[in-house]
């Protein structure tokens, strides 16, 4: 047998749906934080979601490498506790596209409400 094919349509789907949304999520708490090492930013996505939207620390990291491949972070080595630590901020570009973004997610918000009945 190839497995549950219910845990194998939702996990395929969490992948999807999340892989946009972390984005998003790093992005907003870089605006709200101000400069932070990716620990303190999964740390932080921990602390909001009570553990339930956390990505892994490999992912995390490529989705901090995508977002300043497309010039929306920047990045910085600075000392930290003895150790240096990569540090990453908003771009201006990156609060442009935040913002856009942030007005598409409240749109999405909407439509789930409708569809649900306002949960």
């Amino acid at each position: 047998m190839l497995g549950d094919p219910r845990e194998k349509a939702l996990k395929k789907l969490r992948k999807e749906l999340r892989s946009g949304l972390y984005s998003y999520l790093v992005l907003s708490i870089l605006e709200k934080e101000g400069e932070l090492h990716g620990y303190a930013i999964r740390k932080k996505l921990n602390e909001l979601s009570n553990g339930r939207l956390v990505p892994s620390e490999g992912a995390l990291y490529d989705i901090l490498k995508g977002l300043k491949k497309l010039g929306l972070v920047e990045d910085e080595w600075a000392e930290a506790g003895g150790r240096p630590r990569k540090y990453y901020c908003l771009t201006e570009l990156g609060r442009e596209v935040l913002e856009e973004l942030g007005d598409e997610i409240r749109e999405i918000v909407l439509v789930i409400e409708k569809v649900n009945g306002g949960w």
